[in-house]
């Protein structure tokens, strides 16, 4: 490494963010700058470790030591080469991913660990910056033609590496903007539309052709797609989302967090709804069921509408704040998360069963009864009972659902299509085949409800199995571990 004293010697810093009070006025992303030079000392903080577990760590299996050695010699050209050998979007996911890399980091063993999501992040933006990304079309192409079905990470990585491969590339889109989950799953202060957009438009120059408002089952017949197409990818990721269902499941106050999410994202990009229409916390008790990610950004994007008090509920006990014995290193740490949402205002409480929603007489959500539970093991199982003399009411006029999905939508297409399913109700593949020939599957749809960073590397992987079936070859896109298969 190019300073192998340098986890000695700077201290893990990041971008500062904006103040909370500030930020929640708009949907603009919360951090604020950071120079050359700073990522440059964070850079140098990657060790010269035998085993760089931050590989394993990575779904993509990034090239990590090599690139930080890039930006801290400011060889901007071989450190983006270097990330983009791997990794599709580096923009996305130098954004909105948890970084499991980063909870391999042998740095951080006894010491914070390095910043590579940020690296990662800046390295990006400064290759665009610097004009060293632009438009590279294939020089061959294959005459070969491949549908995929989804814009979201997986089918933008899918598409992008089969028009690498010189195929002829059409994507289908059922909604009405590019992006997926990425478009209107993630709010603008977490990712900003424009990021799709720059990248999408680069996918575009490259030859990928995109058919918005085309949803595969029923305004496009899944079989004419089977017909014209030599293979078809399906990245339609994990859509229904896990109810919840208990009495005053039906009173009017009570969404899916996707809803509210999808919606304020809409309106942020410029389109407008009706009054009735409207999903809009403000002034309003919100309650946000579910710990996750999800349940977090309803938490910042509930801020933002001005609620009168916000509070996010969680089955679970409340991790703990380090590592325990039983989670060590490099295990991803299953510790407490604070995230820049919750530092805006939240109340946060764990092992909390929800047991009815309560509205009044027209049918208005108006409070919900909570009761504490204890977990315990039974006989190797987590179990839980309820707390004597806990029951209480909670006022609560509007609550957001964020316990996950279950599985993809099996009406229309996948139903059209017969392709078979798994015991989860996710596309059944062998390795990424399905149950139909020339139909492959990746993402959420086939691995169930996951991260943008696996993804994109199930969308790598499909690319791959597919380009081998079109040319009945071994093909010569990467491979997760880096190696050109058949070199």
């Amino acid at each position: 490494m190019g300073q192998k004293d340098g986890f000695l010697n700077f201290k893990r810093e990041t971008p500062k963010e904006r103040k909370p009070e500030d930020r929640i006025k708009d949907y603009k992303e919360i951090y604020r700058g950071f120079s050359e030079e700073k990522i440059r000392r964070q850079a140098a903080r990657c060790m010269d470790c035998g085993i760089p577990f931050c590989h394993n760590g990575c779904p993509l299996g990034n090239i990590i030591p090599d690139f930080n050695d890039a930006v801290y010699n400011g060889d901007w050209q071989l450190a983006i080469e270097l990330l983009k050998d791997t990794n599709n979007f580096p923009e996305f996911t130098g954004r909105i991913c948890p970084a499991p890399c980063e909870g391999s980091c042998v740095l951080g063993i006894n010491k914070p660990q390095v910043t590579i999501e940020l690296i990662e992040k800046l390295i990006v933006e400064t290759a665009y910056e610097k004009g060293l990304i632009k438009p590279e079309p294939p020089q061959v192409r294959t005459g070969k033609t491949v549908a995929v079905v989804g814009s979201g990470p997986a089918g933008l990585a899918a598409a992008d590496q089969l028009n690498k491969a010189g195929h002829l590339v059409t994507v289908f889109e059922r909604d009405d903007r590019l992006g997926g989950l990425l478009r209107y799953g993630i709010p603008d202060f977490k990712l900003e539309k424009w990021v799709i957009d720059r990248r999408t438009a680069i996918m575009e120059e490259e030859g990928v052709t995109f058919k918005l408002n085309a949803n595969v089952g029923e305004n496009v017949n899944p079989q004419e797609l089977i017909n014209r197409y030599d293979a078809v990818v399906l990245c339609g990721g994990s859509t229904i989302p896990r109810d919840l269902n208990i009495p005053g499941r039906d009173l009017k106050g009570v969404h899916f967090a996707m809803e509210f999410l999808t919606q304020q994202n809409k309106r942020v990009a410029g389109d407008t709804f009706s009054e009735n229409e409207t999903l809009s916390a403000s002034g309003k008790n919100i309650v946000v069921i579910g710990g996750g990610d999800t349940g977090s950004d309803c938490v910042g994007t509930s801020n933002r509408h001005e609620a009168k008090s916000i509070t996010q509920l969680e089955l679970l006990p409340k991790p703990p704040e380090d590592r325990t014995m039983t989670n060590p290193w490099p295990e991803w740490p299953q510790i407490l998360r604070t995230s820049s949402s919750h530092n805006e205002g939240c109340e946060r409480y764990w092992s909390v069963l929800t047991e009815e929603f309560i509205g009044d007489e027209d049918g208005n959500l108006k409070a919900l009864r909570l009761t504490d539970i204890e977990w315990y093991d039974d006989n190797g199982r987590k179990a839980f009972k309820k707390q004597e003399g806990t029951t209480r009411e909670i006022p609560c006029e509007m609550v957001f659902l964020a316990m996950g999905f279950v599985h993809p939508q099996k009406e229309g297409m996948l139903a059209a299509l017969g392709v078979e399913l798994d015991q989860y109700g996710n596309v059944s593949t062998k390795g990424y085949a399905t149950s139909v020939n020339k139909v492959f599957a990746a993402g959420d749809m086939r691995r169930g409800q996951s991260l943008v960073v696996w993804a994109i590397s199930e969308g790598r992987e499909a690319a791959r199995q597919a380009d081998e079936f079109l040319t009945g070859k071994q093909s010569m896109l990467k491979s997760k571990n880096n190696t050109l298969v058949g070199m």
